[in-house]
């Protein structure tokens, strides 16, 4: 019994190395920042946690998909090789069964929220999977990447109101343009190797100058989009000090990462976890104020 428990627990633990679960801190926070504005407020307890069940799934899919389809690039990469789907720990047929496991929850948990969210939930799906593909063919991938989590404050404004407002369109594309850029700045450590293997991914078109400038474009579109959302959504002073407290920590991680590559991790998971997070925040008071 005792052998079978840890066993057990073991899978589960390299199931969430697999999918590096910790991530789901990026789109998590801004799911509910479109839950709460488009409910005004609380949106109650049951789509809290169909909210969760659908963030979850959904990255859980897409990681799957990645790690699946990618287990040839990762097993060359030192960077990567020690991953549970290339060092044998997790088997072909387990991460198929878990892809299937997550798109069909994916799927129910959309049935369950609405109609319209049901009927969306294969062509998210669809996107979410794209990413691994783009890679091999195109340095878009990183917008496509950007994309997959930029679906999330859309979700939940349908979630809450079963209708796709401006306001979220505005939001997600922020999401997008600051999930591209981030993804520009942590993929400078793979450079090097991207070239080597014809992997299209832009530091290795552009350099790592080329890429930090790219970076901060898309971060300053993604502080304008965001002040989109907090004009066209009607939001005050709060939420202007979300987008405001964003750009803060925007610049924080290029000041990081210009001064040194080593801090790249830093600058990819604590500030941008941060971020996300304060952002929900300040707007959760702006509505309680407002």
């Amino acid at each position: 019994m005792t052998t079978a428990k840890n066993g057990l627990k073991g899978k589960l633990r390299d199931l969430s190395e697999l999918v590096m679960f910790q991530h789901s801190v990026f789109s998590l926070p801004f799911i509910f920042v479109a839950m709460v504005v488009a409910a005004h407020g609380w949106f109650g307890w049951r789509l809290f946690f169909l909210g969760i069940l659908a963030a979850v799934t959904a990255r859980n899919f897409a990681m799957g998909v990645n790690r699946y389809l990618d287990r040839d690039i990762d097993a060359l990469n030192p960077r990567t090789k020690g991953r549970p789907s290339v060092d044998g720990r997790i088997s072909t047929g387990e991460m198929l069964g878990f892809i299937l496991l997550n798109a069909l929850a994916f799927i129910a948990v959309a049935w369950a929220i609405n109609d319209l969210a049901f009927r969306l939930s294969v062509p998210i799906l669809i996107i979410l999977g794209a990413y691994t593909l783009f890679k091999r063919f195109s340095a878009l991938a990183h917008l496509v990447l950007g994309l997959s989590l930029g679906l999330a404050p859309i979700a939940g404004a349908i979630a809450v109101s079963d209708a796709i407002p401006v306001w979220s369109l505005w939001l997600a594309a922020g999401v997008t343009f600051w999930v591209a850029g981030f993804d520009l700045l942590y993929s400078l450590q793979d450079m090097e190797f991207d070239r080597e293997h014809g992997l299209h991914s832009i530091p290795a078109r552009l350099g790592a100058r080329g890429t930090l400038l790219l970076a901060a474009l898309f971060h300053l579109v993604a502080v304008l989009c965001w002040e989109a959302f907090v004009l066209s959504a009607g939001l005050g002073i709060w939420a202007q000090a979300a987008v405001l407290f964003s750009a803060l920590m925007l610049g924080y991680e290029h000041y990081l990462v210009h001064k040194d590559f080593s801090q790249i991790d830093r600058a990819f998971f604590t500030v941008n976890g941060y971020l996300g997070f304060v952002f929900f925040a300040l707007v959760v008071l702006d509505v309680a104020v407002g």
